[in-house]
């Protein structure tokens, strides 16, 4: 026999070998990962006599029973599950894969797929009728309309004389035609959602094939291709040999903070007294920047969406002062932005104040060109004092003793 011919064998003797190393991994390592290591290696592995051979040696049969033990264990839950599956029909699990012949455990595996896709099929034909049905009719088909794929979220019922961001009524969307109902706030929701609604709450679908994207609706041009994130909205230099960074004209002690003095910390002013805006007009925007130049600081909160756009696009953005508070349409007013308040939020003098703002420098710079110079990000405080929490809920109530509502 020529020994130089199973390597492995003569490895396993002494230690693993580093095959048999990469069997136990596979073996213990997350299912995903585990399938595809295995669908890219299963190729190497030893057959017929090899195989055989191999299997006397400690080295490779303990790896190799490891895997066919969890292999057993996965397809015998997939066999006593049948009758979830198929209805009442079960396909019965062989006792060992093994004992038997590799044409009828090959049966067995195509048996298995045969079934389960079968059943997919069917279920996704009879969701695709109901949706149709219900579109047409207008009314939900079922006993619970949280079973229709979607996933439901609430609104939150208004009471009497209650403003709100979104408007004062929803219009239902029954039969093609529009209802106007003052409980909800602006979104079209079906008549069943109304119907089944709880405890004051309306049931909405988030999915709703009828509403525009946004994109669509206001024109808006979105970015999605998968590359890293760069630099955007930059002019060049005189020469047009790089891209010029807004913030590089500054001296170094623009960035120093002057002002180090202790200062004695101000209450915020009750909700109820503090103006709010919705800015959704360019003259609007125009008399949010004026105000914005008369201050010293002001905070700022962004929305991000990615629910139809792949890269995704800023909702809103919110922005309070001392003494009032704006919530921006950055859907309506995205073209207009940039321009109105780039130069307020790259002025040093101006303290900006966010809460975890990693993603929201991203969106800024990325949907407005807005770059931002004097940053204090709450949250990056909170880990430098060595809070007991971070959330902006926790630090609200330590500081401010306000207790957040996040509904």
């Amino acid at each position: 026999m020529n020994i130089n011919k199973y390597p492995i064998a003569m490895e396993s003797l002494s230690e693993p070998s580093k095959d048999a190393q990469s069997l136990q991994t596979l073996a213990s390592g997350p299912f995903s990962s585990s399938l595809s290591s295995l669908s890219s290696s299963s190729r190497t592995l030893p057959s017929n006599q090899d195989f055989h051979f191999l299997k006397n040696f400690d080295g490779f049969k303990l790896p190799i029973d490891q895997i066919a033990k969890i292999s057993d264990s996965l397809l015998e839950s997939i066999g006593s599950s049948a009758k979830t599956w198929c209805a009442n029909k079960a396909i019965n699990f062989p006792d060992r894969i093994g004992s038997i012949a590799d044409d009828e455990a090959y049966d067995w595996l195509v048996d298995i797929n045969d079934e389960i896709l079968e059943r997919f099929d069917v279920s996704v034909d009879e969701f695709q009728n109901i949706r149709k049905k219900e579109e047409e009719t207008g009314r939900f088909i079922g006993s619970d309309p949280e079973i229709n794929g979607f996933q439901l979220v609430y609104e939150k019922k208004k009471k009497k004389g209650d403003g709100g961001l979104m408007g004062d009524s929803v219009a239902e969307s029954v039969s093609g035609k529009e209802v106007a109902s003052p409980s909800y706030s602006g979104v079209k929701v079906k008549k069943w959602a109304l119907a089944a609604g709880t405890s004051g709450k309306a049931k909405v679908p988030f999915h709703i094939p009828t509403i525009q994207k946004p994109q669509e609706e206001y024109n808006i041009l979105v970015n999605n291709s998968n590359k890293p994130f760069e630099h955007v909205w930059l002019q060049r230099s005189e020469d047009g040999q790089r891209f010029v960074h807004p913030l590089e004209k500054l001296s170094v002690m623009d960035f120093v903070d002057k002002d180090i003095a202790d200062i004695e910390p101000v209450k915020p002013p009750s909700i109820e007294s503090t103006p709010f805006k919705l800015v959704e007009e360019v003259k609007d925007l125009k008399e949010l920047a004026a105000k914005l130049r008369s201050v010293n600081e002001f905070a700022v909160d962004l929305e991000h969406n990615q629910y139809r756009s792949f890269q995704g696009l800023t909702c809103l953005i919110q922005i309070s002062t001392r003494n009032e508070n704006f919530v921006v349409d950055t859907l309506k007013l995205r073209i207009h932005i940039g321009p109105y308040l780039r130069e307020l939020f790259k002025d040093p003098t101006k303290k900006k104040v966010m809460h975890g703002a990693d993603r929201d420098i991203v969106w800024l710079q990325r949907d407005f060109g807005i770059y931002i110079c004097n940053l204090f990000d709450t949250g990056q405080a909170s880990r430098v004092l060595k809070m007991e929490r971070n959330s902006l809920e926790h630090l609200l109530q330590h500081f401010c003793g306000v207790t957040a509502n996040k509904e």
